[in-house]
């Protein structure tokens, strides 16, 4: 039988150099944090050991802080608070955050996911679908706020 077909290797096992990718963040994109987030992560270190410190040692090495803007932006970006009411006068409240803080406060949703894709960029008066809890619904953006 070729050796083609078998699971033998002549070559010795070699580690990949290539650095894992954060869960959640697409290949190649920035790992965006909110100045609170790094801030959370820094004192969550100086109590973490072993592979949780090295986990957020790593974290903190590849994060490209977004600032606080001076101004409330009119359309939502990273670290906004975005508060939403539909047809029916139901509200709800989001964070748009990295995807390495999302789940330091409930509410909170990374700029990736379906949620945050759909509120960046938007402005107040403006509708948007967004699915939650599975169930499509349909929004009206009524305030951005930080």
């Amino acid at each position: 039988m070729s050796k083609a077909f078998t699971k033998e290797d002549d070559a010795p096992l070699e580690r990949s150099t290539r650095t894992r990718t954060t869960p959640g963040l697409p290949p190649g994109a920035p790992n965006y944090m909110t100045t609170n987030g790094a801030k959370r992560l820094r004192a969550e270190l100086t109590n973490a050991d072993g592979e949780r410190a090295a986990e957020i040692a790593r974290i903190l090495a590849s994060v490209t802080i977004v600032e606080r803007p001076i101004e409330t932006p009119e359309a939502v970006v990273i670290g906004a608070k975005v508060e939403l009411r539909d047809a029916d006068g139901n509200t709800a409240s989001y964070r748009i955050v990295g995807v390495d803080e999302q789940h330091f406060e409930p509410g909170w949703v990374s700029w990736t996911s379906p949620i945050g894709r759909s509120l960046l960029g938007t402005e107040v008066g403006e509708r948007v679908l967004l699915e939650v809890d599975g169930n499509p619904r349909k929004f009206t953006i009524v305030r951005i706020d930080f």
